[in-house]
């Protein structure tokens, strides 16, 4: 952890500024934001027209000169002044005045594992901007675990893996801090990039901007398990043609299109495992693996790592949400450290 929790405990508002979605949590309140992290804006006068749902509507539907926005790519700020008209507009005017009251506003933000400084200068500069007087960062890995009720604290191994819309992280942490841990730049958008790819090349067909949902369609049911349905239905537009078509798909052909993005996940595993020493991977045998984040729904994805792995694989109760509630956690005193003067004295 880059900040210690008596230091969150300070803080009065948590943000989680992901590649999909934004999150913000406020002390005392809970969570007051979940909105896509996308914004449209008028390139003819600047004007922010939309933001959140709204505006992921509009990807794909808008005339010339509305422009949708996505400021956050792979968990980092890219645009930190969109960033912060978006986050500006998702609070709305009621929760910025609650928070403008604060005499020594504190935030807290999380931060993917291992991201470089000027990411993180981003991060903090966006929340700065908005009144922030100190911004205190957790890594993704870390908050995550708290959220979905990891024992983080604890001498005993637990691992965890985030899979994100740009990006899946892996650790195993012990004593509250992360022992190994790896980032692949793949995430659910790359799974489905993949089987965007495979209905162009096999079938000609491309799908619209808002199903770009191919793999809740083709592998509903028991999904990437060879129990799934054997043919499906999906509609999109001919590529010669230009018209709106339909193509039987045959799923087994889907799954085995986003094999290879998959494959670097499992890499990504064995790699934390390598690296992980012998007593904690023991530990782990027993606990297995907890998948959190968006794309940790993805259908049939835990039972394939558990046939790869042959380890217990378990989907937190509310993946989607659990690094911004782990941060929430934080602020509110509900985790505490393990007490080594305590034991020492117990001695």
């Amino acid at each position: 952890m880059t900040v210690s929790l008596e230091q969150l405990r300070r803080c009065h508002v948590a943000v989680d500024l992901g590649a999909a979605r934004t999150r913000v949590f406020v002390k005392g309140v809970g969570l007051v934001v979940d909105e896509p992290s996308v914004a449209a804006v008028n390139t003819r006068t600047g004007a922010l027209i939309a933001v959140g749902e709204l505006a992921e509507k509009m990807t794909g539907r808008t005339p010339d000169y509305i422009r949708v926005a996505r400021p956050v790519s792979g968990g980092t700020v890219v645009d930190i002044d969109m960033a912060q008209r978006m986050l500006r507009h998702l609070l709305g005017e009621k929760l910025r005045r609650q928070l403008r009251r604060k005499p020594r506003l504190r935030a807290a933000a999380s931060t993917p594992h291992d991201s470089d400084p000027l990411a993180q200068r981003a991060t903090v500069e966006t929340l700065v901007g908005l009144g922030a007087r100190r911004v205190e960062l957790v890594d993704t890995l870390i908050a995550a675990a708290v959220g979905c009720g990891l024992p983080v604290e604890q001498p005993s191994a637990t691992m965890i893996m985030v899979c994100g819309a740009a990006t899946t992280q892996i650790a195993v942490l012990s004593l509250g801090s992360i022992v190994t841990a790896t980032r692949i730049p793949i995430g659910g958008n790359a799974i489905e990039h993949a089987v965007i790819q495979h209905l162009r090349h096999r079938h000609e067909l491309m799908l619209p901007s808002q199903s770009v949902r191919p793999l809740q369609v083709a592998l509903h049911g028991n999904g990437l398990t060879s129990q799934g349905p054997e043919v499906t239905e999906i509609h999109g537009r001919d590529v010669a043609t230009g018209l709106a078509r339909s193509v039987r798909v045959d799923t087994a052909a889907v799954r085995e299109a986003i094999h290879t993005p998959l494959t670097s996940v499992l890499d990504g595993i064995g790699k934390v495992l390598r690296d992980c020493p012998p007593d904690l991977v023991a530990d782990l045998v027993d606990r297995g693996i907890m998948m959190v984040g968006g794309s940790a729904l993805l259908p049939g994805l835990d039972q394939m790592l558990h046939n790869a792995t042959g380890m217990t694989v378990t989907i937190a109760e509310r993946p989607d949400t659990c690094t911004v509630q782990g941060l929430g956690a934080m602020l509110e005193g509900r985790i505490q450290p393990l007490d080594f003067e305590s034991l020492a004295m117990a001695d």
